[in-house]
């Protein structure tokens, strides 16, 4: 078993309580199907800024994440095939899943 980060990317945020309600609803069944996998359920990200190789620092980061998931799993095709669930997706949202690799 190893870890996988799976990095959001784009999707919506509600607008209302009631769409607010449901897609923490969704959010919730996700991670409840997920059981142990769920390493840490992550967060949404907010404003970003991105440094350079010189050290320069800019607002924004070119990448657009918009949050994370760790999960653990037995391979890259399974953490990928437990992802095809998250709620991002229903919301025109895509996700990027690594696996991580303990140096210590």
């Amino acid at each position: 078993m190893a870890n996988y980060v799976l990095a959001f990317k784009g999707g919506g945020m509600p607008e209302t309580e009631e769409e607010r309600a449901a897609v923490t609803a969704a959010w919730g069944a996700w991670y409840g199907g997920l059981g142990a996998a769920v390493v840490d359920a992550g967060n949404p990200f907010g404003p970003s800024m991105s440094v350079a190789t010189d050290g320069s620092v800019s607002d924004g980061a070119a990448s657009g994440l918009t949050g994370y998931t760790i999960l653990t799993a037995d391979s890259l095709a399974a953490a990928s095939d437990m992802s095809k669930g998250c709620p991002i997706l229903s919301s025109g949202g895509s996700i990027e899943v690594y696996e991580t690799f303990d140096v210590m």
